[in-house]
């Protein structure tokens, strides 16, 4: 029961690093934030909100895997390395799709929910 109470620690560790030392994990928590007021005060639905927070997580985590293989990278090839900076691209990428399937799948349901509104 220890060893799992440490990985719970471990973990958490990983999630507070991250948003402490990457700027774009900041900015998705305060997009988190702003989507989870919207959604609050539009009334999304259980399906609506299991949608939006499995979207904006997929973020979340495909940030913080960026972030560890950025630093993988960096440990293991601290020198120019081509190849290395065509890891991280590719791991920036991920997260740069996720960002834009989030945006999409917001604007759809948000665009709904405020559309309804104004009729």
């Amino acid at each position: 029961m220890i060893k799992l109470i440490k990985s719970f620690g471990y973990a958490l560790k990983g999630l507070f690093f991250a948003l402490k030392e990457q700027q774009n994990m900041r900015i998705h928590a305060v997009a988190i934030l702003v989507v989870t007021i919207a959604g609050i005060f539009l009334g999304l639905t259980a399906i609506e909100w299991s949608v939006i927070a499995l979207t904006f997580s997929s973020v979340i985590v495909a940030e913080m895997f960026n972030t560890a293989i950025e630093d993988l990278v960096d440990l293991v090839s601290p020198d120019f390395n081509k190849k290395a900076g065509r890891i991280k691209d590719i791991a920036a990428g991920a997260v740069l799709l996720a960002a834009i399937v989030a945006t999409v799948v917001g604007v759809y349901i948000f665009g709904n929910k405020i559309f309804n509104l104004l009729l």
